[in-house]
């Protein structure tokens, strides 16, 4: 028999064009061979072009699926992405502390998702607020862009130094490891910030920025290969290193779709994987 994959959770909204979202998530897992499941937050109208409308799920019926599942299949890790408003923020975490107290947690990585790359809000002020307070420290890696960690903390990031210095106000508010991707900026840096008994310890990652307009939801496949990576028993600086190459890599292998950003191509393994040729034939 089979050995069974590790399970990742996906909690995140739907994105009906499959660029980010829980699709995306889905493609994202089964691309590193674990098995996904899901929990959709939010449903949206969207394409390429942008985010128009966002409606959020009862949060009861957020926390009755979440309930199912968690007492269904041992969850390896656990992927939160975008999560609409405040209610939804305490439903997912009230169900992670819950968890804490049962059982040992599951590896959760926290994608901070606020607002669309179209500008569109993905996170109302008060959820904001009680993602700070609640799912922050529940988390085990947090992975805002820079924008994003701007907002979190409240200070500038538009360089290196800054990056540096909002990590460590992050961990102040309670993420114990931090990974800020700077693909906005002029270069392409990632920072992965982590507390140790001897303080705080960082790491950076640096790529070439690649031309491509095949770009649309790389935040949510390099949260979700993390947790994919960890689930699989890598340590997070091995995890990020694999995600970021993952994503460096979908971007790359992207095909031109719609009429706005395109997504990457996150199951661009299956295109490499080819027939091996026979030796020989049956006489």
């Amino acid at each position: 028999m089979a050995e069974t994959p590790p399970v990742v959770l996906t909690i995140a909204g739907f994105d009906p064009s499959s660029g980010a979202g829980v699709t995306a998530d889905i493609k994202t897992i089964a691309a590193h061979g674990c098995y996904g499941v899901a929990c959709i937050t939010a449903m949206t109208v969207q394409s390429t072009a942008g985010v128009r409308r966002m409606e959020a799920v009862d949060p009861c019926l957020i926390t009755d699926i979440l309930n199912e599942l968690v007492a269904d299949v041992p969850i390896a890790a656990v992927h939160i992405g975008m999560l609409g408003t405040a209610k939804v923020v305490r439903a997912v975490a009230d169900l992670l502390a819950e968890r804490q107290g049962k059982s040992k947690t599951p590896n959760v990585v926290l994608d901070p998702i606020l607002k669309s790359s179209s500008g569109a809000d993905l996170l109302d002020a008060p959820g904001t607020k009680l993602l700070i307070e609640k799912l922050i420290p529940l988390s085990t890696v947090l992975t805002p862009n820079v924008d994003e960690a701007a907002v979190l903390t409240g200070m500038k990031v538009t360089n290196l130094d800054e990056m540096r210095a909002t990590a460590v106000k992050l961990h102040e508010m309670g993420s114990a490891a931090v990974v800020i991707t700077g693909g906005h900026l002029d270069k392409a840096i990632d920072l992965l910030s982590y507390t140790t008994k001897h303080g705080v310890e960082q790491e950076v990652f640096k790529a070439e920025r690649q031309r491509s307009n095949s770009t649309h939801g790389t935040g949510c496949a390099f949260a979700t290969a993390i947790a994919c990576h960890l689930a699989l028993d890598r340590g997070l600086a091995e995890a990020t290193l694999l995600a970021k190459t993952y994503v460096t890599a979908a971007i790359a292998a992207g095909h031109p779709l719609g009429r706005g950003t395109g997504p990457v191509h996150h199951l661009y393994r299956m295109n490499q994987q080819r027939r091996a040729p026979t030796s020989g034939s049956e006489s």
